[in-house]
This record gives structure tokens, C-alpha cells and sequence, in this order.
């Protein structure tokens, strides 16, 4: 098997990567082998050898501000990560929340990565499982290219969608790709979302039922950024461009994001 090598700080980790001959998007769960993962199960701030924070007013016009290694905001509690939206005044914002993500600790290219989550609810809530290209810093986005394993808006609670981002297909041009499905009341019950993803297509998951493929066109870089490592983001946005745009519900705060587990495997 080929080996992808991704830089830690100083250490340099090695993944193995899908073969031509490995399982595609269609395998069977007992294809797979686990590469890594996470199950929250020691306490207090998620484990920083496998998390990364985002910090600040990031992106979108979003209210919150994404706080770094605060309890209030992400913590591992009796074996779930919680990812917590809070109104309250912090850095001359009026909402903090958490984004954490993968960047500078690991990525992957190919595979099947899924993530079990009991989603937040309410207006102005805007929870996501999503993946950038390792190399953003470089070309920008959308050149990078962006996987939207799920986002939920709370003005519409039982809708689950998917979305891919590229230099061709993007939300900016009004030409990405994407598709939803409705899932019962998906902040009442934890659900699995989760991609398989190989050189040819990406499909797209909830609790195993596809509702989304994206082929490679064959296209090059400006469609298919995907041969590509990607590093995994987990967000609860408060507002914002898409989140905020029947406004938000003070009342529902604070909101709360469970992570059960999440898996990546090869």
C-alpha cells in the first residue's frame, strides 16, 4: 500500500492510504480497518495530540467567538465530546462556541470517516462535520477543496446536508454540489454521518443510507481537489450567513453538540 506522510509540528506521521485494489465507496463495513480515531473517553479538554482549535471570528459572518482549550465551550463529559454554544459577552462578542479540528495533528486521503453526533437544535444553530484540504494555506479556498459530511441549520431542524466545494463548484459561483435528507429529529438521537471517499467518487451517509455521490469528473484540480489530503473539522456556529438567517433564538442558549465517536478508517 502507499504511504501518505503528514507533518506533526516536529514528528512526521505515516498513514496507509487505499490501494487501487482497496474497498470503494460501496464496501462492506468488515472491509474496512480503523486508522484512527477518537472516543472521548478521558475527561476534560479534548485531547490535544489529536485536536487543534480554531480561534476568533473565523468565517461567514457568524456571531461567535471560537474560544481555544475552554471548558465552557469543548470538553470530553462522561465519554462524549460536548461542544457548547453559550451567550454570554467574551473578545467583544456576544456568543462563544468551539471549533475544533484535526489541522497540524492529522489528514487523510481516501477512506471512510464517520462521526456519531446528537445534534443542537433551535434558530441561529449551525452545527457542521467537515473536511479542508491540508494545502489551504497555499492555493486559498475553494482551490483546497471542502467536504461537508453534515451541516444542519436549526430554522430547518430535520434537514441533513452535503455539500462539496471546489475552484469549479462552490456556494460563492452558486454552482456547488450537494444534496439533503430529512432525518427525524436528529437532535433528539445520535445518528452516524459519515462519508466513503475514493480516487473515483465520494459518498455521502446518514446511519448507512446514501443520499449523495459526487464522481470525479475527470476534470482536474478546479473540479476534483480531492487526491489530496484533507484534515477534519467539527463546529457549532451561532448565526451567521446560512445559520442566522431567520435570526437567533437567545431563548434555546446554551446549546450543547454531543460527540460520540469519531472513526476513520481505511
Amino acid at each position: 500500500m502507499p504511504l501518505l506522510r503528514y507533518l506533526t509540528g516536529f514528528l512526521v506521521f505515516f498513514l496507509p492510504l487505499l490501494s487501487d485494489n482497496a474497498p470503494r465507496g460501496d464496501a462492506s463495513h468488515d472491509e474496512w480497518q480503523l486508522l484512527w480515531s477518537d472516543e472521548f473517553d478521558i475527561e476534560g479538554l479534548p485531547d490535544s495530540t489529536k485536536w487543534n482549535y480554531e480561534e476568533g471570528f473565523i468565517r461567514n459572518d457568524e456571531a461567535q467567538y471560537y474560544t481555544r482549550a475552554r471548558l465552557e465551550n469543548a470538553r470530553v463529559d462522561d465519554g462524549m465530546l460536548v461542544i457548547e454554544a453559550r451567550q454570554e459577552k467574551y473578545e467583544g462578542a456576544d456568543y462563544t462556541s468551539a471549533s475544533i479540528t484535526t489541522s497540524g495533528r492529522a489528514s487523510w486521503r481516501f477512506g471512510r470517516i464517520e462521526v456519531k453526533a446528537k445534534l443542537p437544535t433551535g434558530r441561529g444553530m449551525w452545527p457542521a462535520i467537515w473536511m479542508l484540504g491540508t494545502n489551504i494555506s497555499e492555493v486559498g479556498w475553494p482551490e483546497c477543496g471542502e467536504i461537508d459530511i453534515m451541516e444542519n441549520v436549526g430554522f430547518d431542524p430535520d434537514r441533513i446536508h452535503a455539500n462539496v466545494h471546489t475552484g469549479a463548484f462552490n456556494h460563492v459561483d452558486g454552482t456547488s454540489k450537494g444534496s439533503s435528507i430529512v432525518v427525524e429529529n436528529p437532535h433528539s438521537a445520535f445518528h452516524v454521518y459519515a462519508i466513503e471517499w475514493s480516487g473515483d467518487r465520494i459518498d455521502f451517509f446518514v446511519d448507512d443510507k446514501k443520499y449523495f455521490s459526487f464522481a470525479n469528473t475527470g476534470g482536474g484540480v478546479a473540479e476534483w481537489p480531492f487526491d489530496q489530503p484533507h484534515y477534519l473539522i467539527l463546529n457549532l456556529a451561532v448565526g451567521g450567513a446560512w445559520g442566522g438567517r431567520e435570526g437567533i433564538d437567545d431563548s434555546i442558549l446554551p446549546q450543547r453538540y454531543y460527540v460520540d465517536y469519531v472513526r476513520v478508517y481505511e
